[in-house]
C-alpha cells in the first residue's frame, strides 16, 4: 500500500533518536528488546517518561496514552495516590525477608471486590497466576489435562494464537474454538482427564472478542457435569467491571486469575478462588509449595492497596467502562464507511479491518492488515499512542478532551484513506 509506505518514511524521518537507540541497544540486547511485543518494524517507539495519561518519547514527541501499558496503567503514569502509597512504603524499607500487614490488607480488598474469591495467594505477574492456577486444578482434580482456547493468551508460556510455540511450558493441552461448546463438549467426550477449562471471559490479545451469551455458562455447566474446574484468566478483563467480568456476567468460576493493574502499576498476579482449593497452598498442612521471592514485596503491595482503596473504587471502574463502551460505540460509527471496526467491552477494545462479525479469531482477516497499520501510523502522526496490533485501553487520567481527540483523529483517517 503506496499510502502506508509514505507514512512508514515519514514516521523514520521523525524519530531518528529511536532508530539510534534501538541500533544502539541492539549491541547489548537481541534486536535492541528483551519484551517481544513492544516491537515494530521499522522499529519501535523510544519513551523517555510519561505523566498522567501522556507519554514523551526521545525525539521530542508527546502522545496521548492510549495503549495504557497493555492494560496495566489504569492509574496513568504519575498518579499521586500511588505514588505517595510507593514512597511510604520505600521509607519504611524494601525486602524484609518476612510477612508484612500489607499482603494481608491487599487480599482482603481483593476478597471484598471479587465475589468469586476466598482466599488468594500473590504472584509477580498473570503469566505465574495462570501456572498456579493450572498447578492447582491438576492436584485438586488428580488429573492432567487442560482445555484452552485458540487465541487464548495466559502469559508468554501459555499462548495459544494459533501458532506452535517452544516459549509454551509442556502441559497436556486441548484447544477448542472460542464461543463454540459443541467443540468444548468433544474434547470432554474424547478426553478423561480434564483437570480445568481455562478461558478468558473475553478474548484480550486474541483480538478484545467477547464471548456470545450463553457460552461461558455453557462452560460452566459442563465444567461441573464433568469434575472439572473453571478457571477464569481475568488478568486483562478485571477492569471491565468493579467486580471483573466474572460478577457483570453473574458468572461464578472455580478459580480466577488477576493482574495487570491489580497491583497498583507494579508486578503483580493473584490467584483466587474457592477456600477448599486454595487451602492446597496451607503451609501448616497443604500439599502445594508456592515460593517466590517477591510474592509479597511491600512496593505491589503498598501501591495495590491505594489504588484499590482510593482510586479505583466500584464507583470509578463503572464510569471508566461507561466512557469506554460510548467511545467506541463513536469510533465505530466514524469507522463504518471503510468497514473496520472496534471489538471488545467497556475500557478495553481492539481494532480489526472488516466489518463482519467476528466470533472468533479465524474471523479477523490478514488480508487488510495494511489498513490497520496505516491507522497505527496515522494515529501516530496525530500525536495518539496505541497498539500496531490495535489494542487500546483507556486509564483514569483521560479526559473528554483526550477522548475527543482520538474520535477526530478518527475521522480525519476516513476523509483522507477512505478511497484507499
Amino acid at each position: 500500500m503506496l499510502e502506508l509506505e509514505h507514512c512508514i518514511q515519514r514516521y523514520i524521518q521523525a524519530n531518528p533518536n529511536s532508530a539510534r537507540q534501538l541500533d544502539w541497544a541492539a549491541r547489548v540486547m537481541p534486536g535492541g528488546n528483551t519484551r517481544s511485543v513492544l516491537f515494530y518494524e521499522p522499529f519501535p517507539l523510544v519513551m523517555t517518561g510519561g505523566n498522567g495519561c501522556f507519554l514523551d518519547d526521545l525525539d521530542g514527541h508527546r502522545y496521548v496514552d492510549f495503549l495504557a501499558e497493555y492494560t496495566a496503567a489504569l492509574y496513568g503514569h504519575s498518579h499521586p495516590v500511588i505514588i505517595h502509597a510507593l514512597s511510604e512504603a520505600m521509607a519504611n524499607g524494601l525486602n524484609l525477608s518476612a510477612h508484612t500487614e500489607l499482603e494481608a490488607r491487599l487480599a482482603t480488598l481483593i476478597v471484598e471486590r471479587f465475589s468469586c474469591i476466598e482466599q488468594v495467594r500473590f504472584t509477580n505477574s498473570g503469566t505465574e497466576a495462570n501456572l498456579l492456577a493450572l498447578a492447582a486444578a491438576k492436584a485438586y482434580t488428580g488429573r492432567n489435562g487442560v482445555i484452552a482456547f485458540n487465541g487464548g493468551y495466559h502469559g508468554g508460556v501459555l499462548s495459544f494464537a494459533g501458532t506452535s510455540t517452544a516459549m509454551n511450558v509442556p502441559h497436556r493441552v486441548y484447544l477448542a474454538d472460542y464461543n463454540d461448546l459443541e467443540s468444548v463438549e468433544r474434547l470432554l467426550r474424547e478426553h478423561v482427564d480434564i483437570s480445568a477449562i481455562l478461558v478468558e471471559p473475553m478474548l484480550g490479545a486474541g483480538g478484545c472478542i467477547c464471548a456470545e451469551p450463553g457460552f461461558l455458562e455453557g462452560l460452566r455447566e459442563r465444567s461441573q457435569a464433568h469434575g472439572s474446574l473453571l478457571i477464569f484468566d481475568e488478568v486483562m478483563t478485571s477492569r471491565l467491571g468493579p467486580g471483573g467480568l466474572q460478577e457483570k456476567l453473574g458468572i461464578t468460576p472455580d478459580l480466577i486469575t488477576l493482574g495487570k493493574y491489580i497491583g497498583g502499576g507494579m508486578p503483580c498476579g493473584v490467584l483466587g478462588g474457592r477456600r477448599d482449593i486454595m487451602g492446597q497452598f496451607d503451609p501448616r498442612h497443604g500439599s502445594l509449595s508456592h515460593a517466590g521471592t517477591f510474592n509479597n514485596n511491600v512496593l505491589t503491595m503498598a501501591a495495590g492497596i491505594a489504588g484499590l482503596e482510593q482510586v479505583y473504587t466500584r464507583e470509578a471502574a463503572s464510569d471508566l467502562n461507561a466512557r469506554g463502551n460510548k467511545l467506541r460505540e463513536q469510533l465505530n460509527q466514524a469507522l463504518a464507511p471503510m468497514a473496520m471496526q472496534f471489538t471488545g467491552q467497556g475500557s478495553v477494545m481492539n481494532l480489526h479491518p472488516t466489518g463482519l462479525l467476528i466470533r472468533r479469531p479465524s474471523d479477523i482477516p490478514t488480508e487488510r492488515n495494511d489498513l490497520r497499520d496505516l491507522f497505527f501510523f496515522h494515529l501516530l502522526e496525530s500525536g495518539i499512542y496505541s497498539a500496531r496490533r490495535g489494542l487500546f485501553a483507556l486509564s483514569l487520567p483521560l479526559t473528554e478532551r483526550e477522548l475527543s481527540r482520538l474520535i477526530s483523529a478518527t475521522q480525519a483517517f476516513v476523509e483522507r484513506y477512505g478511497g484507499s
